[in-house]
């Protein structure tokens, strides 16, 4: 059983999100951006009503730019996946979760100490370099649900 319906071209890029979003982070990293991009599929709230797929997430614009820094600018981003990452995204799609990712739906890299919220929304962890927050429960009860 799956949390989201995909097919294996969203295996792929995913996969590719996945490795260029946090290669340096190993695997454990890498499966926390996977998350991050499937909770984005299955919120139904805030800045992702409107997200209904694994490509809707990865290739979503907010602001004139895309949600992930990596569409725009990342080489890796543009190379085939590779099979650990296809087998990373497998996992992630069919119902892997750890904290600080469990419930997340924003991560970034400040390369500095990270901030207690992210636009509004509380800060749930860090991992490696990367701060991980999730929405107010009040404000997005869909990313809990399931």
């Amino acid at each position: 059983m799956s949390r989201v319906a995909y097919t294996e071209k969203d295996i792929g890029l995913m996969a590719r999100m996945m490795r260029a979003e946090a290669e340096g982070e190993g695997q454990l990293g890498m499966l926390m951006v996977g998350n991050v991009i499937v909770n984005r599929t299955k919120a139904d709230c805030l800045d992702f009503d409107d997200v209904r797929s694994i490509r809707d997430a990865i290739f979503q614009v907010q602001g004139g730019n895309y949600s992930f820094e990596a569409v725009q600018k990342g080489d890796l981003f543009y190379q085939p996946a590779r099979g650990i990452e296809k087998k990373l995204a497998r996992q992630a799609v069919k119902f892997w979760r750890q904290h600080p990712a469990m419930y997340a739906l924003w991560y970034f890299n400040p390369y500095e100490v990270c901030p207690t919220t992210w636009h509004g929304q509380p800060f749930t962890g860090q991992y490696k370099q990367h701060c991980y927050y999730e929405p107010i429960p009040d404000t997005c009860e869909s990313v809990y649900g399931y």
